[in-house]
């Protein structure tokens, strides 16, 4: 499945190319955890199971994953902080 969302502004953006299973979530998750609610974050992972790991993440999380895609080898997804939440 491939979602092509080009427009969104991100707030901060997670550079995890390269980190394994379950390095991207991990890191995203802290990230998040430095964002003020509302905001958007980022992540880009070269990571596979990063695509059900994210997902799976944001279903059983408060945080709203916006949107997801592949670009060549790079997954990309976009995660807004959920309101009213300090971590």
């Amino acid at each position: 499945m491939v979602e092509q969302t080009t427009h969104f502004q991100p707030d901060k953006v997670l550079d995890a190319c390269g980190l394994h299973c379950p390095l991207p979530l991990l890191k995203a998750k802290q990230s998040l955890a430095g964002l003020a609610p509302g905001q958007l974050l980022e992540v880009r992972a070269t990571d596979a199971g990063s695509w059900r790991d994210i997902e799976a993440f944001a279903e059983q999380s408060a945080h709203r994953l916006e949107a997801r895609e592949q670009r060549g080898d790079i997954y990309h997804y976009w995660l807004r902080k959920a309101e009213g939440t300090s971590s």
